[in-house]
């Protein structure tokens, strides 16, 4: 039999042919997964009428490819070893085209681009300047991302931590239709290209055939966690322990059976949106959770831009040049060691839920704003170790209290974020009615809310007592008190003292702060 090579103009329908045989591998092949070959294959037997075979199988499993041999051989009415030493063929080419295909993709991954001298030097004047995140923040705005001004903070400085050593994490949450995914994806576009990966789905063991430094210190945007629950296990180890392995069983084309061990390398940064808060809480643990805007403030900005769009008055060739100078910006800072000086005088509130967690992200945040701030700050080195480093300033803890305080809130409530912005409004409709008690038809037509949500919510509040219930004469319905009005404001203000005067006490220190020895 003459050698052919692997006709694979259409992907999807690759075709080996010899002198005998006509091989179609219908739908190509999977390029992840190098440890199978599966196929659906119609083969042919030229020169004859005889129909084709057609069949699903592994290439690499021996007992389905001498099956398949047997069945074709007495199909098409010819010898084992002709059938045999095709598919053997066909293997390697299939093979080696994996291969080549698998190079030509790493090679058309997004590089680098180098900066010109004045794009450089606006990135670095702009890291410069005063009040940074005042500054990025307008930026921000600018680039076409309205309102959620806390929000589009926080997640742009989490997404700068890519390059730190313990990277942070985000979760957006809210209701369908809030603009989670709109967010996560409008500040996603300030950072660089090279240094992303957006995912829509992900197959169960789609993280370990991944190179095994293609992850490393790369943005991982994943636009529904609700439909990657299958790969949160490898997800949480990536975040924890900054890779992931997993040993598996490979049989070559000899049928020789050999382990592989497969090895992924982070740190990397997780950003996710999700609707159901509760389903993820082993990953919310090692995340910062935002909740998006809701109110009616936020939907007439929305609706007024989506107008300005449509009246044709958005500059999106200004959005654009912004977008530019902030991944920029991204692709000069430095992944340099912080110390702060101060961290052992904070404190976290006593009410804050998992405290040993959250004190750590608390900490680790305040260290991404001093990261953030590298040009603007001094390079010191360890005398003992030699290495370089940076330190924080009491700014630094001021901007991260700020930024932190509802996220730090919503931390230490014994309600989700969606009960808690149910209860709220409630809340508010009771005060403004002047009224104490309500029945939930009442809510669910004042406030368009649907009856099972309702319903919902009022049992989460009645279990953790934050309304009562009681029966009335003459009435079927169920009548509900709330038991506080006050009980977030009174959460918000002990965490917002706790925060404020371990700050207060830093700024008017009755002894000096304790500090590695340095040279200049």
């Amino acid at each position: 039999m003459s050698k052919k090579k692997l006709n694979y103009t259409n992907p999807e329908n690759l075709i080996y042919e010899n002198d005998l045989l006509k091989v179609s591998v219908l739908g190509g092949i999977k390029l992840e997964g190098l440890d199978r070959l599966r196929v659906t294959i119609k083969l042919e037997l030229k020169g004859t009428s005889l129909p084709p075979v057609r069949h699903s199988f592994d290439l690499y499993n021996d007992i389905q490819l001498e099956k398949f041999i047997r069945k074709t051989a007495e199909r098409l009415e010819t010898g084992t070893s002709v059938i045999s030493a095709s598919l053997s063929e066909l293997t390697e080419q299939l093979e080696a085209y994996r291969i080549s295909t698998i190079k030509e993709s790493e090679a058309t991954l997004p590089q680098k681009p180098k900066m010109t001298l004045a794009e450089r030097k606006e990135a670095e004047e702009f890291l410069k300047q005063k009040d940074l995140l005042k500054k990025t923040n307008e930026l921000i705005g600018k680039a076409g991302i309205l309102g959620e001004e806390t929000n589009r903070l926080l997640m742009y400085l989490i997404f700068s931590s890519r390059k730190r050593q313990q990277p942070l994490h985000i979760v957006s949450l809210g209701e369908s239709g809030t603009g989670k995914t709109h967010l996560q994806e409008k500040v996603g576009e300030l950072i660089p290209e090279e240094d992303k990966i957006e995912i829509t789905t992900l197959s169960e063991n789609a993280f370990y055939y991944f190179g095994q430094r293609e992850l490393k210190n790369k943005l991982i945007l994943i636009e529904d966690l609700d439909g990657a629950e299958n790969v949160m296990y490898p997800l949480r180890e990536l975040q924890t322990k900054n890779s992931i392995r997993k040993t598996i069983a490979h049989k070559n084309t000899k049928g020789e059976t050999k382990t592989i061990h497969l090895v992924v390398e982070g740190p990397v940064s997780v950003a996710g949106c999700t609707t159901r808060e509760s389903i993820y809480e082993d990953n919310a643990n090692r995340s910062f959770l935002i909740y998006l805007d809701n109110s009616t403030e936020q939907d007439q900005r929305i609706m007024n831009y989506q107008r300005a769009v449509s009246a044709g008055q958005v500059n999106y060739d200004a959005q654009k040049q912004i977008q530019i100078l902030l991944k920029n910006t991204q692709r000069l800072l430095e992944p340099i060691k912080v110390i702060n000086p101060y961290a052992e005088k904070l404190n976290l509130p006593n009410e804050v839920l998992k405290p040993r967690r959250t004190n750590t992200h608390y900490l680790q945040f305040i260290e991404v704003i001093t990261y953030y701030h590298q040009y603007q700050r001094e390079q010191k080195v360890n005398k003992e170790t030699g290495e370089m480093y940076i330190e924080t300033t009491l700014e630094d803890i001021a901007e991260a209290n700020k930024l932190l305080k509802e996220t730090l809130l919503r931390k230490s409530d014994e309600l989700t974020g969606a009960c808690r912005d149910y209860f709220e409004q409630v809340k508010n409709y009771l005060q403004e009615k002047k009224k104490k008690e309500f029945i939930n038809s009442e809510i669910s037509k004042q406030l368009r809310i649907s009856m099972t949500t309702v319903k919902r919510n009022n049992y989460t509040l009645l279990d953790n007592g934050f309304i009562s219930v009681q029966s009335k004469k003459g009435s079927k319905a169920k009548w509900y008190e709330v038991v506080s009005f006050a009980d977030y404001e009174s959460l918000q203000s002990s965490i917002n003292t706790v925060l404020d005067k371990a700050l207060e006490k830093l700024q008017n220190p009755k002894e000096p702060s304790k500090r590695p020895q340095t040279v200049h």
